[in-house]
């Protein structure tokens, strides 16, 4: 008969290997946490410069005398705030709505389901792309 030889179960991490399994994990965890904290160091100093740029515009739009084209921007400015205001009631009131049939008994029940807009590609295709998507030429 074969005599069984038993192998040892080498699949088993020893306590030297789990030790520097860590210590590798740290040390990467300590890499990322210092890639993360130059890359907010980054944003913050960005965002620094992005409000001296509002800043910097506001004060030249203060200084500004109204003119034609200020008088324009502000009417629609104008316009828009009205319409937020009138699509801002129009929800209150759906939403409104929506309360009151949802606390009628057995309403759970008799939701309806919303299925996406099959030709969404085709509606938008009649909109304006902003002006951070046009590409400006070169001066």
């Amino acid at each position: 008969m074969a005599k069984k030889v038993k192998k040892e179960n080498s699949s088993k991490p020893k306590g030297a290997d789990i030790n520097k399994a860590l210590i590798e994990n740290f040390v990467n965890m300590q890499k990322a946490l210092t890639h993360l904290a130059v890359k907010f160091d980054s944003l913050s100093d960005q965002m620094t410069k992005l409000l001296q740029i509002f800043e910097l515009s506001a004060k030249s739009f203060s200084e500004k005398a109204p003119g034609q084209e200020d008088k324009e921007f502000l009417d629609k400015l104008n316009v828009l705030l009205e319409q937020n205001k009138l699509i801002a009631k129009g929800i209150t009131i759906m939403e409104e709505k929506v309360r009151e049939k949802m606390q009628q008994p057995g309403m759970m029940q008799q939701l309806p389901q919303f299925q996406p807009m099959p030709n969404f590609q085709q509606q938008t295709q009649d909109y304006q792309q902003s002006m951070a998507q046009r590409k400006i030429p070169p001066k």
